[in-house]
This record gives C-alpha cells, structure tokens and sequence, in this order.
C-alpha cells in the first residue's frame, strides 16, 4: 500500500518557529510532527511513503532520508512554491503510480492522532476496483476554529454536500490517481472542488472518528499537545 504525506506548507501562522525550521519538523512529545506520522503508517503496513515538500524542504529531505530508519521507504515530490494539495498530488503522480494501484492514503503532517490506518486497506482495495475514481474521507467532530463542518454524512456511509450535521474532514483520506491525471504538473489547484464532484456524483464515502485528533495551526497548539503527550508518556 501507498501514502502520500503532504508537507509543503509554509505553516503562516506557526510564525516565528518556521521561519527557519518546516512546520512538519517541529517537536511535539519529543519528535518532528511528521514522524509520528511515518511511524503509525509503517505499524499500519504502508512501506512506500511520498513526501511533497516546498518551504525549507531540503531540511525534511535531511531530516529523514530514504527512511529505513523506520522500515519504510521515502521518495520525495519538490515543489517551488506549495501547489496545494491537488496540485501536489498531481505533481507526485509518477512517484504515486509505481509498482502500485490507483488509490492511495493522503495525510497531512501537521496533524496527530491515534487513527489506525489499517483501516482504510478496505477502502483502497475497493477504489482500486471500481471503475469510476472515487474517494473516502475519515471525519471527526468540529473542533472550535472550524464550528461550521465541511460535510455530512449519512447512516450509509455516503459524505453530503447538504446536511443538517456536517463534520470536520480530518486530513485523512483515500484519493484515486485518476482524478488528477488531466491537472498539468506545477500547477496551484486546490481540492475542495475534487470533493464536491466527488461527493456530488455519489464517488465518495466517509466515516466518522472520535478518538484522538489534533490539527497543529498555531504554536499555542503545538505547546498544548505537547504538555499532553509528556504528561502522558
């Protein structure tokens, strides 16, 4: 299985601390926040693991190598500038689609949580066999910053443009390579359009997670999860 952790931001409002050091390498409980998350995608089964990069990313390139230090193996996609997350999947396509399917796990780096990711192998394998490209999306309550949700989701597991409860997309989804096979390399394309095709056209599922989730925005984030996890280690 493959996975793809998006690490391009500048991280704006984590200023000053990356003005000099990328948002994925700052500590949280005494490791980068992108470490965490390699180490539960190798406990979950992904070996090949793509890291898009822009700001300072030749740090992140340092920082963690070819990634054998954790049994997997990292290949990275530069980017000049963050093309946001579909410009950044499509720039990373040819290093997505070797010797793998088309579906694939997409996380951010700058969130933490205990989500096991064994559980989306079924929605891989699934993507991988349907005809038309689809995507799952895992959603979680809706933290304070973001009150408002993104989407619903209904007792079948479809996610809803329309609904009168509408949850937080964690940063943790299942993407199809063919949805961006027509984006040209380089180019800055967001992905909330993608998701609203997606969820109109009846290609995309979703469940809901209620354990542990942190999305790190702002240093006094960072500083609270890491009090917590030193507390509790």
């Amino acid at each position: 299985m493959k996975a793809m952790i998006l690490a391009a931001g500048r991280g704006e409002r984590m200023r000053p601390l990356t003005e000099h050091t990328p948002k994925p390498l700052l500590m949280v409980g005494g490791k980068a926040l992108i470490v965490w998350q390699i180490e539960r995608l190798a406990a979950a089964g992904f070996r090949d693991i793509v890291i898009n990069h822009a700001w300072l990313g030749q740090q992140i390139v340092h920082a963690l190598g070819d990634g054998r230090y954790w049994g997997v193996q990292l290949s990275y996609s530069a980017e000049v500038e963050p093309l946001e997350t579909a410009g950044g999947i499509a720039q990373a396509l040819p290093l997505l689609q070797q010797n793998s399917g088309s579906a694939f796990l997409c996380v951010a780096a700058d969130i933490y949580t205990d989500y096991d990711y064994r559980r989306l192998a079924v929605h891989i394998d699934r993507l991988n066999q349907q005809t038309d490209a689809g995507m799952h999306l895992v959603m979680t309550a809706n933290p304070p910053f973001h009150p408002q949700g993104d989407f619903g989701l209904d007792a079948h597991g479809s996610l809803q443009l329309q609904s009168v409860e509408k949850f937080t997309f964690s940063s943790i989804g299942v993407y199809d390579c063919r949805m961006f096979s027509a984006i040209a390399p380089g180019s800055f394309v967001a992905m909330r359009p993608y998701y609203q095709a997606a969820i109109a056209a009846g290609q995309a599922s979703g469940e809901y997670f209620s354990g542990c989730w942190h999305n790190i925005g702002t240093p006094a984030q960072l500083q609270q999860l890491d009090r917590q996890l030193n507390h509790d280690r």
